[in-house]
Formats: structure tokens, sequence, C-alpha cells
């Protein structure tokens, strides 16, 4: 009868919770989102999985810093869906959890979203309540077909309630899911995969929930270049046709081209005119 060697390690037992934070040229972000991480409560339990989209602004260097973190580094900046994609199939755990790298996340926020997901089946994500520097819920939850407006969640208590649309800043779903609808679009570039994921988990007659007692600091841009701008565009016009019908999709498509030219916004109107993406592809 064989018997195992004493020196051999036990199998390592699968994470809790996958994190994929994204980045791009955000490095003091990036920075600080680890740092509260690595504060948070169950942190052994965690894989933290960090999706650099192709920085140049020192992000690299913060990896001697974290060591132990699964870093995903990409030449040049393909957008979050891309991002997202590369996060959730890099994870072992039943959950993955995606940060944008302006937010930082409360000690207990990651463990209770986890435990509403293990509290409720016929969710298929959660979300934190995003909060701003005074600790004010943040704007937060949009609207589908997406209209680029965002306002802060209207909390009563601390039971979790569903919502229809979350931003992708903080939220958490079964990777599960994700497998069965095989992978987020990547028609979508850097706007879109948020949306689009929510309109497939409210399609399926599944829940989002979000909540209250998960807190979530976002620091959301000032403004976005022109080109951010245009992909915003462009993947309203996927989505529109993806979901409300092949002449709404066109009609947007038009619109993303007329709005910017009207507007005299010409630095966008380069991108949505040829249809070009964040990551340099066309749609």
């Amino acid at each position: 009868m064989g018997l195992t060697p004493q020196g051999n390690e036990q199998e390592k037992a699968a994470p809790r919770v996958s994190v994929a934070v994204v980045s791009h040229n955000r490095v003091e972000y990036l920075r600080r989102c680890l740092a509260s991480l690595e504060k948070a409560e169950g942190r052994p339990e965690f894989q933290i999985i960090v999706v650099d989209n192709g920085s140049t602004d020192g992000s690299a260097e913060l990896e001697s810093e974290y060591p132990d973190l699964q870093w995903i580094r990409l030449p040049k900046n393909f957008g979050l869906t891309k991002a997202w994609n590369l996060g959730w199939r890099a994870a072992n755990a039943e959950y993955v959890l995606f940060l944008h790298a302006d937010t930082e996340v409360e000690p207990t926020a990651v463990r209770k979203l986890a435990e509403v997901l293990d509290a409720n089946p016929d969710a298929v994500a959660v979300c934190p309540l995003l909060v701003d520097a005074a600790g004010q819920p943040a704007p937060q939850l949009g609207h589908l077909p997406p209209d680029g407006q965002w306002r802060p969640a209207e909390v009563s208590g601390t039971a979790p309630f569903e919502v229809e649309y979350p931003r992708g800043a903080a939220l958490m779903a079964r990777v599960f899911y994700i497998k069965k609808i095989r992978q987020i679009d990547e028609r979508y570039g850097q706007f879109g995969a948020d949306a689009d994921l929510a309109m497939q988990i409210r399609r399926a007659g599944r829940k989002i929930l979000l909540v209250p007692e998960a807190r979530v600091r976002h620091e959301p841009r000032a403004g976005y270049p022109a080109i951010e701008r245009a992909d915003y565009l462009l993947g309203r016009s996927v989505f529109l046709g993806k979901y409300v019908g092949f002449l709404s999709g066109i009609q947007a498509r038009i619109g993303a081209v007329l709005g910017p030219l009207f507007g005299f916004r010409f630095g966008e109107l380069k991108f949505t005119i040829s249809g070009q993406k964040i990551n340099g592809t066309q749609s």
C-alpha cells in the first residue's frame, strides 16, 4: 500500500473571491485600491488579479510592491471589456469582483458582498454602495438602455435591494454565469460591458442586488478624452442594435456622428465616423 510523502503539500483550496482590478495610467489610484484590498477582512481568501491596460505611468513598478498578486499586462489599452474578460477567465473563485482602479474598498465590503450572493441564489450579481470622499452616496445607478447618466442610490435601510443597472466600478458576479454567456461582448470597448451584463441578467429573469452595508469609495473622472467619449457613443449604438433593434442601432450610430458634428466636437467626430474604439479597432 502506497503512502503519501509527508513533504507533499495538500492541494491549495480555491479562493473565496477573485478580485479583478482594471487600470490604465492611474498608478496612484491603483496603489490606494490595492492597499485597501490588502486591509480587507478575509484577505488570505482572496485572489487579486490586476489587469493593466498598457499603462505607461510607472504602474508596472507596483508589481514589486505587491509580488503575491497576479498581474496581467497588456501591450496597449484594449478597453475595459477585454480586461474584464481576461479578469474573469483568470479567476479561480466562484465569485469575481470587478473593480476600477479609482476605488477603495472598506474592510468588510468584499466579505459582505460574497455573503449576500451566498444567501440569494436568484441573484447573479451584487454591488456595494458607492460613496464619495465624504461618505455620501455617489452617482452609481443608470438606466437601460444606457444614457450616460448616473444617480446616487437612495438607501433607507441595510437590507439588500434589487437594482437595474449599477455602474461597473465595483460589481461582483458569479463566474459560472459569465461562462454561460461565454464572454462579455467585445464589440464594446471602454464603455458598455456593465450595461450589457446587466441586460443579460435582466433578460434571464435574475437579479442584481445592491448591498448598502458594503461600501466602496469611488472617485470618478471629472472628464474624458475625445476617444473615450466617442467610445461611449459607439458602445451605445452597439447596445441599442443588439437589444432594441437594428434600426435603433443605426439611428444611434448616425447620432454618434451628427452629435459631435453639430456640437463642434471634432475630436470625437473623427473616431465616431471611423467607428474606432479605444483599442484602435473599428466597430
